[in-house]
């Protein structure tokens, strides 16, 4: 018997590569107790009209005086009554049901998805589309499982049961009650070609919108600081206007057309098509007072769940575009595993002969090479776009270079597993990221059972220790909560977590582009201290955090340009000397770092 990790992989397995059919394909393990969930809603849809039905014959037997028969009937809209509550309860048991185990099968199977995936795939994707496809994408999913599909039935199966009946007491009756349907019809299918013409321009004018209040909130120091607050009310104002006329223009004449079109189908318009039609044959001798009674009861029943199946559409749909955003991000290659992982013999990391690029056609790096000692620190520098940061992406297999390796102690690093990769390798880039969880838990999350005092030793050494005790509840804080942190403290604290590793390679990407000249100066020597033992590559901007560099590598297009120490490339004419004439001549405030 397979067990459920072996299931959840082949589903994971069956999802690859066929991206049509997303929908049937999510729903494939739960789709035994989908159809047998709606066939019971189907039936406590045909039951729940027994007591409509049964009003007819009841009311015949007691006008011919006939107690057995009424009684009869009586017991026959009570069993359809308990068939209704049965059926409808089971149908809800298994469709939740279902919904509960598709749930916690696809959440699975997404978090084991991203938790494979390579890190470069998070760093080129904002939160919110990864957000949209976790929570939104999930949810009209689940919408669609336990509520859409039962309501949807219902809506389906009633009206089709009721006009079943009605055509087989007398069809020319059922026809005239339904005499306005046609029209609405109609109406309802140029009211939706309608909204589809005009989706597109509605579309425009909400982006109008959204663009006007992010220039707003996004610029709002520079908009007062220039005087220009009336400015940006004036185009925020003027969006505002664009959508809602266009709202009144789209939207107006499709009201109209659908406030007629569920006005022909509304009860009172039902009852007095039924009531009119009835009178009319019973004045003509085609039937009898009695015999009215049904289509006045049944005809309701018909047109009532029509705004559910004209509205049906839209969840399906939104679910049909979830499972294919849903399917596509399952598609997504993970990082691959290697089947016989090697474990490297020290700490010295070779780029050799690398290539890379984030597009087929526009290589970053071209050829590129470089070594870095155990215990010493390499920084990197040169010119915007040199490839600085793609360099320090590919040491923690961000990415794969697309020919050449990047090895550790001897072993490329994909033939090694990711856990042993990161127990190695640590990092602090630009782009800081902290969980909404204590401040503690924020640091220690690689040892997540270590004592506090361990926490506070590398909360020290990166200098935010006393920050954080200035906090309402110290290392209790929660980051987002009681814990507001500057952008300099939290990629102190983020330091902070990368010491506490304590893995023999560490990277760090302008790891004090944040902080105060005071504040990095101190973080940089307490880095220069506890790199012993160390594998260090250090990409700077700012020229003055590397003149103490065992080594500085100067790129330039992807390739290596210079190498040497700060006072050999200084003195040294080329693009580092370029580099640090630029600095200097702008301003820069060495004073501030007596060490450098």
């Amino acid at each position: 018997m397979a067990t459920s990790g072996e299931t959840m992989e082949s589903e994971e397995r069956a999802a690859d590569g066929r991206p049509a059919g997303a929908l049937g394909e999510l729903l494939g393990p739960v789709r035994g107790r989908l159809v047998l969930g709606v066939a019971l809603q189907a039936v406590a849809s045909i039951s729940s009209l027994g007591s409509f039905i049964a009003i007819h014959p009841l009311a015949t037997a007691l006008l011919a005086g006939d107690d057995d028969r009424a009684w009869r009937v009586v017991l026959f809209a009570a069993v359809t009554l308990m068939v209704r509550f049965v059926a409808q309860s089971l149908s809800y048991l298994l469709m939740h049901d279902a919904d509960m185990e598709f749930q916690l099968r696809l959440r699975r199977r997404l978090a084991r998805r991203l938790g494979r995936l390579p890190l470069g795939w998070f760093s080129s994707r904002n939160s919110a589309t990864v957000k949209k496809t976790l929570a939104d994408d999930v949810e009209a999913l689940h919408y669609l499982v336990a509520h859409s599909l039962p309501d949807l039935t219902m809506a389906i199966v009633a009206p089709v049961a009721a006009l079943s009946y009605l055509l087989f007491l007398d069809w020319r009756l059922t026809l005239l009650t339904l005499v306005t349907m046609p029209l609405f019809g109609l109406l309802f299918r140029v009211t939706g070609r309608r909204s589809g013409r005009q989706g597109e321009r509605l579309g425009r004018a909400i982006v109008g919108v959204n663009t006007a209040v992010i220039e707003f909130v996004q610029g709002i120091t520079v908009i007062k600081a220039f005087g220009q607050r009336g400015r940006a009310d004036v185009r925020y104002t003027a969006a505002v206007d664009d959508y809602m006329a266009t709202l009144s223009a789209v939207k107006a004449p499709i009201l109209r057309l659908s406030s007629i079109a569920y006005a022909l189908v509304s009860p009172a318009t039902m009852l007095l098509a039924s009531l009119g039609g009835g009178t009319l044959f019973v004045a003509v001798g085609w039937t009898r007072p009695v015999e009215v009674l049904p289509f006045v009861l049944l005809g309701l029943a018909i047109t009532a769940p029509l705004v559910v199946v004209t509205y049906a559409p839209q969840a399906v749909d939104q679910a049909r575009q979830a499972a294919v955003r849903v399917t596509e991000l399952l598609n997504t290659p993970v990082l691959a595993e290697p089947e016989r992982p090697a474990l490297p013999s020290g700490n010295r990391v070779e780029f050799t002969d690398v290539t890379f690029g984030y597009t087929a056609d526009k290589p970053v790096l071209e050829g590129f090479g470089l070594t870095l000692e155990p215990g010493t620190v390499t920084a990197l520098v040169g010119p915007s776009g040199a490839g600085k940061s793609t360099v320090a992406a590919l040491l923690p297999r961000f990415f794969d270079p697309e020919h050449g390796s990047v090895s550790i102690g001897g072993v490329d690093v994909r033939g090694m597993t990711s856990r042993e990769l990161y127990r190695r390798v640590s990092f602090v880039f630009q782009d800081v990221r902290l969980l909404r969880a204590t401040v503690a838990d924020n640091i220690r999350m690689a040892r997540p059972d270590a004592p506090i005092a361990e926490v506070e030793a590398a909360a020290r050494a990166a200098r935010c220790h006393d920050r954080i005790m200035e906090l309402p509840r110290g290392y209790d804080s929660v980051v987002g909560e009681d814990a507001r942190l500057s952008g300099g403290e939290a990629q102190r604290v983020s330091i902070a977590r990368a010491l506490f590793a304590d893995a023999p390679v560490l990277v760090l990407d302008e790891a004090t582009a944040f902080v105060d000249p005071e504040a990095e100066a101190s973080i940089y020597d307490a880095l220069s201290v506890l790199v012993a033992g160390r594998t260090v590559l250090f990409v700077a901007h700012r020229l003055h955090t590397v003149v103490e560099a065992d080594q500085i590598v100067v790129l330039d297009q992807g390739r290596v340009a210079q190498r040497g120490t700060h006072t050999e490339l200084a003195a040294r004419e080329g693009l580092y000397q370029g580099l640090w004439d630029a600095y200097t001549a702008s301003g820069a405030d060495l004073a501030a770092y007596p060490n450098r």
